[in-house]
């Protein structure tokens, strides 16, 4: 099948499976790569926390901070469904710097991040991404606005309601009445920019060596599986990768690295039009339809 045939048949399944889908796949190799609306901008939602390890690394890098520093931390004490680690704790506790960026990457724990983000505010990590040559990927805010959401409003038999909210409020220009899924307020990444980000971590670029196994490292302890995860894992494979998810909103962006030494780069941002929070079929599809772009370059 011809590259303008396949990515008009994975459309078609994208939008019968109710999803909006911004994907990109690249092979780092040869620098092929193959996407559907790669340059559109979405809120990143987690995502951000890797640019967050990133530019923390590259500040205990630097001497500006250190990773054994131990900080006192207030619980989350977030009760709704999703949030995970501290986040959820009930007493404050007392971890380090190092111990913080395991948990707000590898668990995606938004408490963690924010405590991150008390000591490299965003825009300091925004600058610091600038300063690596990374365009694309803008960082505004903290995690604690993502647990702020029309879905902490409702009780559990009507959490449909916000996903309603968050697909009907948007506007042409990506404007949304959801201040988080508004790209003009909220953190933000195209399908390329997040792949232009992996490769710099995976290939030699502006990023130091050591804080680019650390963060590989991270990335390759991700415990959040359910995604992309099923459609490249295997034994000769390894998949090392940060999921997203806000509202309607399910993101991961990863490599698969293959036993034979083909690497490729990989990011899937959707949005959904079904105003439902459990969607197994979504998160299946996004993967299916990755899985095929990748097949696709590999034959190429």
């Amino acid at each position: 099948m011809s590259t303008e045939a396949l990515l008009s048949d994975l459309r078609g399944q994208l939008r019968d499976g109710g999803l909006h889908g911004c994907l990109l796949v690249r092979d780092l190799h040869t620098g092929d790569e193959v996407g559907i609306d790669p340059d559109t901008q979405l809120p990143s939602a987690s995502l951000v926390k890797v640019p967050l390890a990133l530019a923390t690394l590259e500040r205990v890098r630097r001497g500006e901070l250190d990773g054994a520093t131990m900080l006192d931390v207030p619980p989350g004490r977030i009760t709704t469904p999703g949030p995970t680690g501290l986040s959820r704790f009930r007493h404050p506790v007392r971890i380090a710097v190092d111990d913080l960026l395991y948990l707000s990457t590898c668990v995606s724990d938004g408490t963690a991040a924010d405590a991150l983000f008390g000591l490299t505010p965003h825009a300091r990590v925004a600058e610091i991404l600038h300063e690596l040559g990374l365009r694309g990927i803008t960082v505004r805010h903290g995690m604690r606005e993502l647990s702020e959401t029309p879905v902490e409003r409702f009780d559990a038999a009507q959490v449909h309601l916000a996903h309603a909210l968050a697909i009907d409020a948007g506007t042409s220009g990506r404007g949304h009445r959801v201040p988080q899924l508004d790209t003009t307020r909220a953190n933000t990444g195209s399908a390329r920019a997040w792949v232009e980000l992996l490769q710099a971590l995976w290939t030699p670029s502006k990023i130091h060596p050591e804080v680019a196994l650390r963060v590989r490292d991270l990335m390759a302890h991700n415990v959040l599986r359910h995604r992309l995860a099923p459609d490249f894992s295997s034994d000769a494979t390894t998949w090392s990768s940060k999921t997203g998810t806000l509202l309607n909103l399910r993101h991961e962006i990863g490599i698969v690295e293959h036993s034979d030494g083909q690497v490729f780069a990989v990011a899937v941002l959707t949005e959904s039009l079904v105003p439902a929070n459990a969607q197994p079929g979504a998160e299946a599809l996004m993967a299916q339809v990755a899985r095929t772009l990748r097949d696709h370059l590999r034959q190429l």
